[in-house]
């Protein structure tokens, strides 16, 4: 932050605010400044809500020639803040400024630093106090400030601003007043010790009566402008009144606000949570600090005045984007051949290293073919030796299995021709003869009556289907010599 006026800047860093011996270029700095209120004018005016967005920055250009009477010849710098209202207009606060008096300030400050981010009319910088939650916005407040080069009144209700006006009663004005009513030249640094550090209150008779003589007539000049304000505004009361210095608060100028407005006063002196290791600073450099960080938040909050803006970024300079499109087209004509180029290479490198790969899977694959090939030899002199004892094998479980076969289910052919001869006996049928061959039995069968064969043939089979896996009879006939049949019985044992 810096104050074009008397040359004395800050710097905010690592939470600590402090003076700065000298400015330097750095684009890393955001630099803030404000404009007094005697080097600008100002006005209100009102829009209607239908004009569309893209005219209003014109028709207030229009607006602050026809209303400032500005010289239609000359340029001025123009800018603009939007009152919060619901009301059915748009209402807007004007500030102009001439280039030749913004110049005449802040050239010599640009040559160090290069640019200057932000300028703002000093009746705005109170606004930071109400968008920092400082001070209420709910009531009608009064500023008045003493600089070196400047004195004003400022009026704002419910935190937005409302009018402000300056007075001839700056500090060096307050001064040569001093001087012209004692009729000599007192010493400057011991005048400003005396007003920093006694006010109106100092025993020193002659600075006392020519204080009180000087604020007097401060006091009727902002009493004059408190009720032109109230009248033109609307305003009920004034709430609240604080007076400072850019040198220190003026001890005594309480009981002037009482006795000339009727009006409690208090030190112009906040606490704004920010470090700073000076016993006094002046105020309006804290107020530039914290309407810096609400421009950088919202650039529409604030008026700014400055001519000096920062130089833009490479690429949206002129000369950036010439040497862009150089380069550009420079690698667009190279682009093709390079592309082809970069291919072949990359081309190579991938054939170069799939060769090696190749190689390794190539000799790792011959290990696993070789350790294959001995297995299969492996495996198949293995499938013999197993075959040979399979062999060996199955003879034996045949061997075996034959041998229990007989031990177990081996039938005594003397029971079963019993049990056959006592059932032919029993349907009176008569054996001839009788031949067995392994399993099979062979039987000649005799009766007098053929039924008898049919009846005893279907007893055998019912009674021992468990044990005879086939039984029956070849032939019946009639012995022609006897009356007796005959027949050949065939019974195949499981």
């Amino acid at each position: 932050t810096l104050n074009a006026y008397t040359e004395k800047s800050y710097a905010f860093k690592n939470d600590l605010f402090k003076p700065l011996d000298k400015l330097t270029y750095n684009t890393s700095n955001f630099i803030a400044s404000y404009v007094n209120n005697r080097d600008i004018i100002s006005t209100t005016v009102h829009l209607s809500r239908s004009i569309p967005e893209e005219d209003i920055a014109d028709i207030l250009d229009i607006k602050a020639y026809e209303e400032l009477g500005l010289d239609q010849a000359n340029t001025y710098i123009i800018s603009s803040v939007e009152v919060e209202s619901a009301g059915e207009d748009r209402e807007y606060h004007i500030f102009v400024s001439e280039p030749e008096s913004l110049d005449e300030l802040y050239l010599p400050i640009k040559e160090q630093t290069k640019y200057i981010d932000l300028i703002v009319p000093a009746p705005l910088l109170y606004k930071t106090l109400y968008t920092k939650e400082i001070l209420q916005d709910n009531d009608t407040h009064c500023f008045v400030y003493f600089t070196e080069k400047d004195a004003s009144v400022t009026i704002y209700t419910n935190g937005q601003y409302v009018y402000s006006k300056s007075i001839e009663y700056s500090l060096e004005q307050i001064y040569d007043k001093y001087c012209e009513s004692i009729g000599e030249k007192v010493d400057e640094k011991e005048f400003y010790t005396i007003l920093e550090s006694e006010g109106l209150k100092t025993t020193n008779n002659d600075y006392q009566q020519n204080f009180m003589k000087i604020f007097a007539e401060v006091f009727i000049t902002i009493n004059d402008i408190i009720i032109y304000a109230k009248r033109a505004f609307n305003l009920d009361t004034i709430d609240q009144m604080f007076i400072g210095s850019e040198k220190g608060p003026i001890i005594g100028l309480d009981d002037y606000s009482q006795n000339y407005l009727g009006l409690h006063s208090s030190d112009f002196n906040f606490n704004y949570h920010v470090t700073n290791e000076e016993w006094y600073t002046d105020q309006l450099q804290y107020l530039m600090l914290l309407s810096s960080f609400d421009y950088m938040e919202d650039e529409s909050s604030l008026v700014n005045l400055t001519m000096y803006p920062r130089a833009p970024s490479f690429v949206n300079r002129a000369s950036g984007q010439f040497i862009i499109s150089t380069f550009a087209a420079i690698s667009l004509s190279l682009a093709y051949p390079l592309v082809y180029l970069v291919g072949s290479y990359v081309n190579d490198a991938k054939i170069y290293a799939l060769t090696i790969e190749n190689n390794k899977l190539t000799t790792e694959a011959n290990k696993y073919k070789k350790i294959l090939s001995e297995k299969k030899n492996q495996i198949k002199g293995l499938d013999e030796k197993i075959k040979a004892l399979s062999t060996t094998y199955d003879g034996k479980a045949k061997t075996l299995t034959a041998i229990y076969d007989k031990k177990v289910n081996y039938r005594l052919k003397s029971g079963t021709f019993h049990t056959i001869a006592g059932e032919l006996d029993k349907f009176e049928v008569n054996v001839d003869s009788l031949k067995s061959e392994k399993d099979t039995l062979w039987l000649s069968l005799v009766s007098t009556d053929d039924r008898k064969f049919t009846e005893v043939i279907k007893y055998m089979s019912d009674t021992h289907f468990d044990e005879i896996t086939e039984i029956d009879i070849e032939r019946i006939q009639k012995d022609p010599g006897s009356n007796y049949y005959k027949g050949l019985l065939k019974v195949e044992l499981k």
